[in-house]
């Protein structure tokens, strides 16, 4: 991996919540393209991560984006500067549609041609959404909150998606379903950086995969050499 290849360099970065440390010096890349996975426990600082590259916690350390420090620049900034984060819980905004909830998303974009080239998709992608526009987004079942969550963070252009947890909660059949877009996405050009429980379908899909146990790496490698680990096989992906 070239410097030029890179995206996202987190460096040192440790997080700490009323005084406890839940994230020691932790360091890695994102490369342009690729979809990243980091799997661990519960309590295990995956989420932390994600939001303190998305700038909803402080931090000590660095995270470095095309070049850029993100350190205290507040989290609208980042999302203008190409990051999405979507939450584990999704963070839709209930009493708006459907439609209000995409179309919010997109309200630092200038370019209104391209917004509805990108709502189109984000309907192409998830028929649903499109089938339920003008529903409140707190009346949609988990799977279609999760599929509003998932087209905010492609309504803002971001070439960066922070994916918290995306498969939580939701049936095995939308699961798969979530995964596969997740996958098409990354196809179309977007980046990819996944937390995520299903341990087993988040090392099929991502490039490279980072293990996280009480606040830092301890393992890395590939999806599939990590996939193939007696260790990892044994803690995540049940034998």
């Amino acid at each position: 991996m070239t410097a030029s290849d890179l995206l996202l360099t987190v460096s040192g970065l440790c997080v700490s919540y009323e005084g406890i440390e839940a994230l020691h010096g932790v360091s890695f890349e994102v490369a342009k393209g690729e979809i990243v996975t980091l799997i661990g426990a519960n309590g295990a600082g995956k989420s932390s991560i994600l939001r303190a590259v998305s700038g909803l916690v402080p931090y000590a350390g660095a995270v470095v984006y095309t070049g850029k420090d993100l350190k205290n620049l507040p989290a609208d900034r980042i999302v203008a500067a190409g990051i999405a984060h979507v939450p584990e819980g999704r963070g839709i905004f209930g009493n708006l549609t459907v439609g209000e909830n995409l179309k919010l998303a997109a309200w630092q974009r200038r370019d209104k041609s391209a917004v509805a080239r990108d709502l189109d998709r984000v309907f192409d992608l998830f028929p649903r959404l499109r089938e339920r526009t003008k529903q409140l987004g707190g009346m949609l079942s988990g799977g279609e909150q999760q599929m509003l969550a998932v087209g905010r963070a492609l309504m803002s252009d971001a070439e960066l998606l922070l994916l918290d947890e995306p498969s939580m909660g939701l049936s095995p059949v939308l699961v798969r379903e979530i995964f596969k877009i997740i996958s098409e996405i990354n196809r179309e050009g977007k980046t990819v950086l996944l937390v995520e429980q299903n341990a087993h379908l988040a090392l099929q899909i991502a490039r490279r995969a980072y293990v996280l146990e009480t606040g830092r790496i301890v393992l890395s490698g590939t999806g599939r050499e990590l996939a193939g680990n007696p260790r990892i096989r044994e803690a995540y992906l049940g034998g």
